[in-house]
């Protein structure tokens, strides 16, 4: 009779590491550009999106085993799960400001992709699944949110399903058959609930997964044509992944201090009745809060629209490719956006000022309907504005359409920031503007 023939431990090891090898070179090119390992291209913002999606993959199954789903437990549980669990107070808080700063860093990786040119020629497919990614991860955020079933919870998702109901058309539709009725309840508690560990995870993997899948294929990071020519290449394994797993161990060291520092935060039991004041939406939606207050709900979605279908098809817009790779595509697109940014810094202030103090449209235009003079009219004055801005710039600048473009963009984004800013530091009760201090 034969021995039964045994695997060594070496032998063991050996294809242990030939798995790993295989699943890494599966999702990164055998080499790559010496220049895209610089930590001050990528800032490491696509590895350390991944890092926190696995953070909360892995600690949103162990929070499962001790949730509750219903309004009468969801609360008490997660009081359990704190008080009695052990380390279940840090595994909620990791999950917790993982899934905050999972927003933070795949909105700064789009805006590291559109200012280093990584939209443009064949990545065009890949820069509209990196939008879909960001509204994702936006709604496991939002879906998430409602969970442990407390007064901040509860109001910020009271809120937040608000804003999808002047969503023009289906807006009322989408809100009802989330809410599972005309308002939150166990229904709305149990579709959250299946969205959040069911539907959204599955969707988040399969697109994360071709989102990685497109990036090998179109030969690893966006670089200068120079350098995918002639430039130096590295081997993935060991420059690459040893990169990655240096920034990857930051991150997750830097989460578990902070979460230690600073846990999850918990209010009262959620009371339908009772509503705090200000009631505000959860942080990353409070930009469309602070719109909603300047004018006309229709005009406010219709606005996100033009910016959310503009971004789509900027890849149609910008077509030149010779200034892939380059951050702001030239030292006038760098002065394009420094333009941008500030015009950002100073207009959004000044018009949320004037327009809580002083302009009223309804006293210039008594004649007009209100969806005129508080819907159509901001909404032309905000697209001639950016117009303005394009213009200027080509004009003043002499810059390019691309340039433009760049300075253009910067406003955009910037204009969210300070309005996601003036609606969590500066809005008090009643909505009312005021200073934080």
């Amino acid at each position: 009779m034969m021995p039964e023939k045994t695997t060594s431990w070496a032998e063991e090891r050996s294809q242990m590491r030939a798995a790993a090898t295989n699943a890494i070179l599966h999702l990164h090119p055998t080499r790559v550009p010496a220049a895209a390992l610089r930590f001050a291209y990528t800032w490491g913002l696509g590895g350390m999106s991944a890092t926190l999606a696995t953070l909360l993959i892995l600690t949103g199954v162990l929070l499962q085993f001790r949730y509750d789903a219903t309004i009468e437990g969801a609360y008490t549980s997660i009081q359990l799960l704190e008080s009695q669990v052990q380390f279940g107070a840090l595994v909620r808080a990791v999950h917790h400001w993982s899934a905050n700063l999972l927003v933070v860093t795949v909105f700064l990786h789009l805006l590291r992709v559109f200012f280093t040119g990584g939209f443009k020629r064949d990545r065009a497919t890949n820069w509209v699944i990196g939008l879909i990614l960001l509204l994702t991860v936006l709604a496991f955020n939002f879906t998430g949110y409602l969970l442990p079933w407390d007064q901040l919870a509860y109001w910020a998702a009271t809120v937040s399903t608000s804003l999808i109901s002047y969503i023009p058309l289906v807006g009322t539709a989408v809100s009802n058959f989330i809410l599972g009725g005309t308002e939150i309840g166990q229904n709305t508690l149990r579709n959250f609930y299946a969205l959040h560990v069911a539907v959204l995870p599955v969707i988040l993997i399969a697109i994360l997964s071709y989102h990685f899948w497109r990036i090998r294929r179109d030969g690893g990071i966006s670089q200068p044509e120079s350098v995918r020519q002639g430039g130096l290449r590295l081997t993935t394994i060991p420059h690459l992944v040893r990169r990655e797993a240096a920034v990857a161990a930051a991150l997750i060291a830097g989460i578990l201090i902070w979460s230690m520092a600073f846990p999850a935060p918990l209010g009262e039991l959620a009371n339908p009745v009772l509503s705090p004041n200000p009631a505000k939406a959860a942080w990353y939606f409070l930009g469309l809060q602070e719109l909603l207050l300047h004018m006309h709900p229709l005009a406010a979605m219709s606005l996100v629209s033009i910016v959310l279908v503009g971004l789509v098809l900027l890849p149609r817009w910008d077509r030149h490719a010779g200034d892939i790779g380059v951050y702001f595509r030239s030292r006038r697109g760098r002065i394009a956006a420094i333009v941008g940014a500030v015009l950002g810094l100073q207009i959004v202030p000044i018009l949320v000022i004037v327009d809580e103090f002083w302009l009223d449209w309804a006293v210039l235009f008594p004649n007009q309907p209100a969806f005129v003079v508080d819907g159509l009219l901001p909404l032309a004055l905000t697209l001639l504005g950016l117009a303005t801005i394009y213009g200027g710039l080509r004009r003043l600048l002499r810059a390019d359409h691309s340039e433009a473009l760049v300075g253009l963009f910067t406003f955009v984004m910037v204009s969210l920031v300070m309005l996601t800013a003036v609606g969590v530091y500066f809005r008090g009760a009643n909505m009312v503007l005021l200073w934080p201090w």
